[in-house]
């Protein structure tokens, strides 16, 4: 059984994980719609401030912080290396890491530099605004997926 300050770890771990998963499922089900509703200079405009605000504390300690607790879950198992759980705790640090924190540095990241380098109200930006949408809508779906499965596998670790 997982105990001590390895059972904190995973459970801070279920915390940040699951709520990565929660924002991320917010995005994909009702902000993207709400914003691709939008005539697309406005909507590149608020997803452009909506991408600013995402950089500050309240989420980058939640969002940064659970890929450290992940990278850290993912040593500490190999290091101790349960008896029952290893397999649930090395899959859902590895689905966070890559499914969440390194597809939002490949997929999403790309895409929002891209939206704010376009006046909002310009040509190229109400051409690229629909593709947009669908596409990093697509990549948050596949981020809300890992997020939320790396949180219940590090539940199942602890089953």
């Amino acid at each position: 059984m997982i105990d001590g300050p390895f059972f904190g770890l995973v459970v801070s771990g279920i915390l940040g994980t699951g709520l990565v998963a929660g924002v991320f499922y917010g995005f994909s089900t009702f902000v993207m719609r709400g914003l691709a509703a939008l005539p697309p200079a406005q909507g590149v405009a608020a997803m452009n401030a909506i991408n600013v605000a995402a950089v500050r504390p309240a989420f980058m300690v939640l969002f940064v912080g659970s890929a450290v607790l992940s990278a850290l879950t993912a040593v500490v198992t190999f290091v101790v290396w349960p008896g029952e759980g290893k397999v649930e705790l090395l899959l859902g640090s590895a689905l966070y890491l890559i499914g969440s924190f390194g597809l939002t540095i490949v997929a999403n990241v790309p895409r929002n530099e891209r939206l704010a380098g376009l006046t909002p109200d310009g040509p190229e930006a109400g051409g690229y605004w629909p593709v947009y949408v669908r596409e990093w809508t697509f990549w948050n779906h596949v981020r809300t997926v890992a997020s939320a499965a790396a949180s219940l596998l590090y539940i199942l670790a602890l089953a």
